[in-house]
């Protein structure tokens, strides 16, 4: 039975999951073997390899903060921490939310991808999330950029949490400071690790087991052989999650990852009817986000701006960057010259001016009804 943690047990929680050398698993067991948190901190300096837990008011200085900021700790067990979550061995111990926390109850599924995808994955994974919260779903992402930045702006309006590596009031990667505004007022934000804490490679294996954990499944558009997405994919299967993927070009390196994933077993995605097929009878009597009644605003130190000002980054200045910027949004398959104006938020000339000169050094090829692709 779910119960909510009295203050002092919230601290005692905080400090010994704060604690170095304790991690998740090491939690529970001290939990199981000692009866609380308190018993386990009591216990830390008589152990074989002693750890030093931060101070009550170290865990006290983390807590204000986090409440200066708008967010809320939740524990493992209390009402408002996800059950799918709940379930998984190394499931974290305390989670900070920023934003609408009650997103972690609705069913949730995530998309994930290369960061340097191509305009077609982009689109698709911004049609996948809204067919998704059109049908109450609630997804789930990184907050990287590429795939996981259209994944969150297409289910902005229908609600969208972003697991970070970090602290929750670290912004990774910069360019998305926008997107990460409006999460933390229309959406949630969510992290593991303390206030403060910068994004580090080890972190993301982390924030991969979270993302799948909380979801019902795992959809994985454009991944390279050894891309992050595919850390995600696996920690689905093995957290007994359903794992999808679109396929994409055998010439594009970053299609080969969930090419492969079909290979061994992934369902075959599309659209988000693909999605809600498969996931019929876990959805049976699932209930869409409902906004609370009284939803604790984030006090935050600016504005956010409305989601749609919140589009893929502009191009940085300089003739080789944009340049850059086109060739990376292009793949083999054909791509409309449009979505290529509107992802990059160039002029059309400018757009055009560039793609001749790709054409002319024969890096892309034209096809009819003004698409280009990359040779």
């Amino acid at each position: 039975m779910a119960r909510e943690l009295d203050p002092q047990e919230r601290l005692d929680w905080l400090r010994l999951s704060r604690t170095e050398g304790v991690g998740p698993v090491s939690f529970y067991a001290l939990l199981r073997r000692f009866g609380s948190a308190a018993a386990a901190l009591d216990a830390l300096p008589r152990l074989s390899r002693p750890a030093m837990p931060p101070s009550r008011g170290e865990a006290e200085t983390e807590l204000a903060a986090l409440d200066r900021l708008g967010g809320r700790l939740l524990c493992w067990g209390e009402p408002g921490y996800p059950e799918t979550l709940m379930a998984v061995e190394d499931a974290p111990p305390v989670l900070a939310v920023l934003g609408r926390a009650e997103l972690l109850l609705a069913p949730i599924v995530a998309v994930v991808g290369a960061r340097n995808a191509s305009a077609n994955g982009r689109r698709l994974a911004r049609e996948l999330a809204a067919g998704l919260g059109e049908a109450g779903i609630v997804v789930v992402s990184g907050m990287a950029r590429g795939i996981d930045a259209a994944a969150h702006l297409g289910a902005l309006d229908t609600g969208s949490i972003a697991v970070v590596a970090g602290g929750i009031d670290i912004v990774y990667p910069e360019e998305n400071r926008g997107l990460y505004d409006a999460l933390a007022r229309d959406g949630s934000v969510v992290a593991e690790l303390p206030l403060g804490t910068e994004p580090q490679a080890r972190h993301f294996p982390r924030r991969n087991r979270i993302i799948s954990g909380i979801s019902l499944g795992v959809i994985v558009v454009e991944a390279a052989a050894k891309s992050g997405s595919l850390i995600t994919a696996r920690f689905a299967l093995e957290q007994g999650r359903e794992v999808f993927a679109v396929p994409g070009s055998p010439l594009d390196p970053r299609s080969r990852g969930a090419n492969d994933l079909l290979r061994n077993g992934a369902t075959l995605t599309e659209t988000a009817a693909d999605i809600l097929t498969q996931l019929g009878p876990l959805l049976q009597g699932a209930q869409p986000p409902v906004r609370s009644i009284a939803p604790r605003q984030p006090r935050l130190p600016f504005t956010p701006p409305r989601p749609p000002a919140i589009v893929e980054p502009a191009a940085p200045p300089g003739e080789d960057a944009t340049l850059d910027l086109i060739v990376e949004k292009l793949s083999p398959t054909p791509v409309a010259v449009d979505e290529l104006v509107r992802q990059c938020q160039l002029s059309a000339a400018a757009v055009a001016t560039l793609l001749l000169e790709l054409e002319l050094a024969g890096r892309i090829e034209r096809h009819p009804g003004n698409l280009v692709s990359l040779r």
